[in-house]
């Protein structure tokens, strides 16, 4: 079972640091998440970012920047649908039902969401009911390259593994409060927790 980190959604100071030391720990997959940020931002931030590590970040933006700097690959959504050509490595994309699940031939894995109710967005619900995503399972639609978004935390990976998701992209679970708090010792904990809570549903 894969575990993605996202960045949060607004930068802070310190980030590049605490993002190099997730890396340290075992981060294999962040998304670069910057809704608001422009291309010179996004450079800004990778410049800061260790080079042996930057092959592990997969974009949601600026998607020029991908073969700049090696990185991983893009994700594709709502507000940047098209894939850059020549495909720039890893290519996943964004999904909010099921029937978007038929859709993704073609990535290497997709985001489904919100699984859970939000843990950084309040008042951003649960899409879909426990027999909604068992029916899915049922059918083959989420499986290995289906990843879990949306209130993901230690407490709810075992749940998605169960609906039989083959990854969890995480968010507010793990960055919480440190972008105020600068906690790196909070931060590293959370990690660390959901990276055990992963090994248990290595298949």
């Amino acid at each position: 079972m894969r575990l993605i980190v996202i960045t949060s959604e607004a930068g802070f100071e310190g980030e590049a640091a605490a993002l190099n030391r997730l890396f340290e720990r075992g981060m294999n997959t962040l998304h670069l998440r910057r809704p608001s940020a422009t291309e010179e931002d996004l450079r800004r931030l990778l410049l800061t970012i260790r080079t042996e590590f930057r092959s592990r970040i997969v974009l949601h933006s600026c998607f020029a920047l991908t073969q700049a700097f090696r990185l991983k690959g893009v994700h594709l959504n709502r507000r940047n649908p098209a894939c850059p050509q020549p495909r720039p490595g890893s290519l996943s994309r964004s999904c909010h039902s099921i029937a978007e699940l038929e859709q993704s031939d073609g990535f290497d894995y997709v985001f489904l969401s919100p699984i859970f109710d939000s843990l950084s967005k309040k008042g951003y619900a649960r899409a879909f009911t426990e027999e909604d995503l068992l029916q899915a399972k049922a059918k083959g639609l989420i499986g290995q390259k289906v990843v879990a978004l949306g209130g993901i935390s230690a407490a709810t990976l075992p749940l998605a593994a169960a609906y039989g998701f083959g990854g969890v992209a995480v968010l507010g679970a793990l960055w919480s409060d440190y972008p105020q708090r600068r906690d790196e010792k909070g931060l590293i904990e959370r990690f660390d927790a959901l990276q055990r809570e992963i090994l248990n549903f290595e298949f």
